[in-house]
């Protein structure tokens, strides 16, 4: 227990919604009891450069005062800001899953190296312009030093913490080690329990299973980031996959894919193998840069225990869902910028998948002034990223600070999302009526998140639509 905060008076459950409130990134809410003060997730605000480092270097509370931290999964705008928390004074656990612990590995200090890369080339660009140098959030060293902290646990085991307090993590089936935590907190005689389905994952799609509902739930937090929208079918998307890839290069163009180095750009790399042993699609090259998707990817092989019955099917055939044999995964720089020197018809798929930081941002720079060439966005892309000004299809964009015209051709395909849609959600708080006494709506664009609300209201369930900053009281 940090000595700046004194135990004694008994105080209400609370929860404090700081974080991932009517907006998609920057995951991070405080449950506190009598003793006891935690953080569900810890994750990176991102949108504007300058708002990115005012949002993340401020916390809204002393990092010394929190117990734990209990991390739902590895993407980036969940985990990303841990190791500025334990830069800020956190000494305490970070609680999650095994493969997630494995992902923080890789994710974690490559984080840290794309902002000690993407800060000295903006300060070069910068100083030309007579502007003062920008500084990394944090370094690579920071996140190596903070892995220290991270702790890794089975599925459905709990764990005990400090205070009578419980954890126990189910399955979400958004990305691989993703988890629904149950936080179990003593309250007098009785406990309430309090869980987290933020990301949720869908039904029925390759690679992981399907997310489970934990028991016994008192209080939800659920995610709106597709709360109004409906996807298409996996199958659909696949083919769609094809239609893409065929007429972009008939016109002898270059597909270019921003993509999250965890689990879409694995699921990405899954169906263009496929469609490429089916003969669906050209026989070009296909390649996988980023340094980081190829660690994950590793990590992937080792842990089949998020796998479905489809992928276990797979891998006992000998075959490789990965695609390794027709795809290329790089890692070198010298290789990655080679690329931008063949005008020959390819697909490269690159982070980030909100083209924030790292090499898709100088794949997007040399590709998206040719009419030729496709810009296919396969994730959800935040307010004020450069991934949303290119789905909004604005004229020009802006990377490393300069003006880019905007004349590739631009596809959006939902239907890859590893989100939960309308319906997904619908369905998941339905099997809670009756018994949860209020379902919080987070982690969503406000016009998702309202809708979504609007949507639980009608069906009879107690849904709440929080502020940033707002507090509510458990009982």
């Amino acid at each position: 227990m940090p000595a700046s905060r004194e135990k004694g008076d008994t105080v209400p459950i609370k929860v404090t919604f700081y974080g991932g409130v009517r907006t998609v990134t920057g995951s991070m809410h405080m449950v506190a009891n009598t003793d006891t003060r935690m953080i569900i997730d810890c994750g990176l605000f991102q949108g504007r450069r300058e708002e990115f480092y005012k949002r993340n270097s401020n916390f809204p509370f002393d990092p010394a005062t929190i117990d734990f931290c209990v991390l739902s999964h590895a993407h980036i705008d969940h985990s990303g800001n841990i190791p500025n928390l334990i830069k800020n004074g956190f000494v305490g656990r970070v609680i999650t899953t095994e493969a997630t612990k494995d992902l923080c590995g890789s994710m974690l200090p490559d984080s840290g190296h794309i902002q000690e890369e993407d800060a000295k080339y903006v300060t070069k660009i910068r100083k030309r312009k007579g502007l003062p140098a920008v500084k990394p959030l944090y370094t690579r060293e920071d996140a190596e030093k903070a892995l220290e902290n991270i702790e890794g646990h089975p599925y459905r085991e709990p764990i005990t913490l400090d205070g009578g307090i419980k954890v126990t993590f189910y399955d979400a089936g958004h990305v691989l080690g993703s988890a629904t935590p149950l936080i179990e907190v003593p309250d007098g005689g009785s406990t309430v329990k309090i869980a987290y389905a933020v990301d949720l994952g869908r039904k029925h799609i390759p690679i992981l299973k399907d997310p489970e509902v934990p028991p016994e739930i008192d209080y939800l937090f659920l995610e709106s980031t597709y709360g109004g929208r409906l996807h298409s079918s996996i199958d659909e998307a696949k083919e769609r996959l094809a239609q893409v890839v065929g007429s972009t290069v008939d016109r002898g163009g270059k597909i270019i894919i921003p993509s999250f180095a965890l689990e879409r750009t694995q699921e990405i790399a899954y169906f263009l193998s496929q469609l490429l042993a089916e003969d669906r699609i050209p026989d070009i090259p296909v390649y996988v840069d980023s340094p980081l998707a190829v660690n994950v990817t590793k990590v992937f092989r080792r842990h089949p225990e998020c796998f479905d019955e489809e992928m276990h099917e797979t891998l006992e055939n000998g075959v490789d869902p990965f695609g390794t044999g027709r795809i290329q995964y790089i890692t070198d720089v010298e290789q990655s910028k080679q690329l931008n020197f063949d005008d020959s018809p390819m697909v490269i798929i690159s982070a980030s998948g909100m083209c924030e930081a790292g090499r898709i941002l100088h794949h997007l720079r040399n590709n998206i002034g040719d009419p030729k060439n496709t810009v296919l966005i396969v994730g959800y892309m935040a307010k004020n990223t450069l991934g949303r000004r290119i789905v909004e299809r604005h004229e020009r964009v802006k990377i490393f600070g300069e003006e880019h015209a905007l004349r590739a051709d631009v596809e959006v395909m939902n239907a890859f999302s590893a989100h939960a849609d309308r319906q997904n959600l619908l369905d998941y708080a339905l099997r809670l009526k009756g018994q949860v006494k209020k379902i919080f709506i987070v982690h969503g664009d406000e016009d998702q998140s309202e809708k979504l609300h609007e949507l639980l209201l009608e069906h009879g369930l107690p849904s709440h639509f929080p502020e940033e900053k707002e507090e509510f009281e458990l009982s």
